[in-house]
């Protein structure tokens, strides 16, 4: 175990390559470690050869992704008759959401996860024994206990020598959890990683509740992140700021007494269990992305326009277009992509990925910046290059 970890240590500390790879992996959040160690523990039967200066150090790849979203659809028409007094017209004109798909009353998280993880694996061919750790980003686990993944890897009939692990994070979830997969690929540890984000938000908002109801989705995306040769994700940047926790929350549920729990910051107006301060989330983001973009160019030597796509969060279309106009890019650059599915939070990324696929806008050398934020506040962003082709395999009948 020692011996292990001290591979890792190596990477961090740049022992083996170049200088330059030096910089890549001081990146590596320090998170990944406890990762690193965890997995060490429960999948000691993973077998590879030990860390040294002669020794290639793979990187992490966003293979295929797989997306579901629950039968149930929500339309802004159906709003409007349901609440005539709703301006839904200026509503979809700020938020650039026409529907919603909607998790029915008995459907969890893990179960719209574990219907991507079902697509991904019919379409792709991929063998459930293959698989060497389940990463799952959700804010809506099935129970406070036991841990959802763990539940996810018996349904799913994967290996006994698979980790498993749960990470609460909200919109900057998938970029934390790429860099949480890139961890544990370069450090022998694990070559093919689920990385899967589900969420059901619906089941914290109020009917009534024209702020919130209008904004998010439910849904899952399962991304297959393999060891590859060539670096395709790197620069991974971060940012916290636990003070604006009472800009989006869930005050009950946890172990803490209500009477002791975080009060929104601003008066709340409807009856749902989620709070959300719009105004102080969109001030947050302007001044916060712009910054962190900066930062990651810098780092990296990369001017503005090197990149090609900024791939954002999808938060709202008001949010991206005043982060455009603030970033001084052209819109083109920087797609906006939540018409038919909302605001999904951690899947709004890997959503985005995989319709741009689909439609042919991504792929080649380009270098584009996958960038996600929100409650916490938390942020994240990494420099990535489509190396993955995508082949579809069609189910048998």
């Amino acid at each position: 175990m020692q011996g292990r970890l001290w591979d890792y240590f190596a990477i961090l500390s740049g022992v083996s390559q170049n200088a330059r790879k030096v910089q890549i992996y001081c990146r590596l959040p320090r998170v990944a470690v406890a990762c690193y160690a965890y997995a060490s523990a429960c999948s000691s039967s993973f077998d590879r050869p030990p860390l040294n200066q002669n020794t290639a150090v793979p990187h992490a790849q966003i293979g295929p992704i797989a997306v579901y979203l629950p039968e149930r659809i929500e339309t802004n028409d159906q709003l409007r008759q349901q609440h005539p007094d709703w301006d839904i017209d200026l509503i979809q004109e700020k938020t650039g959401i026409h529907q919603r798909h909607i998790a029915g009353p008995n459907e969890t998280a893990s179960d719209l996860a574990v219907r991507a993880i079902e697509k991904l694996f019919r379409e792709h061919a991929v063998d459930p024994q293959s698989i060497d750790f389940l990463l799952f980003c959700t804010q809506t686990p099935d129970y406070p206990l036991p841990t959802t993944s763990c539940l996810m890897q018996s349904r799913l009939g994967l290996p006994t020598r698979c980790g498993a692990l749960d990470f609460n994070l909200g919109c900057s979830g998938y970029v934390y959890g790429l860099a949480l997969a890139d961890g544990l690929i370069q450090s022998g540890v694990a070559r093919r990683i689920l990385l899967v984000t589900s969420e059901t938000y619906s089941k914290y908002i109020d009917d009534d509740d024209r702020s919130l109801r209008t904004i998010f989705g439910d849904g899952a995306a399962a991304t297959l992140v393999t060891a590859a040769n060539e670096r395709s994700l790197w620069g991974f940047h971060f940012g916290t700021d636990g003070t604006g926790a009472d800009m989006l929350l869930v005050g009950d549920g946890g172990s803490r007494a209500k009477s002791d729990a975080i009060k929104p910051r601003h008066r709340k107006r409807w009856n749902s269990r989620l709070y959300m301060d719009g105004p102080s989330l969109i001030n947050f983001t302007v001044e916060a992305i712009p910054r962190l973009i900066d930062e990651i160019l810098e780092a990296n030597g990369l001017s503005l326009d090197r990149i090609d796509k900024f791939i954002l969060h999808q938060a709202t279309r008001k949010m991206l277009e005043q982060l455009t106009e603030r970033m001084g890019v052209v819109q083109a650059r920087v797609p906006i992509d939540m018409a038919e599915m909302g605001n999904t939070v951690s899947c709004t990324l890997p959503i985005l990925i995989d319709r741009m696929r689909n439609r042919g806008e991504i792929g080649g050398d380009a270098v584009n910046m996958l960038i996600g934020f929100g409650v916490g506040l938390s942020w994240a962003g990494c420099l990535w290059t489509d190396q993955f082709r995508t082949v579809r395999h069609q189910a048998s009948t």
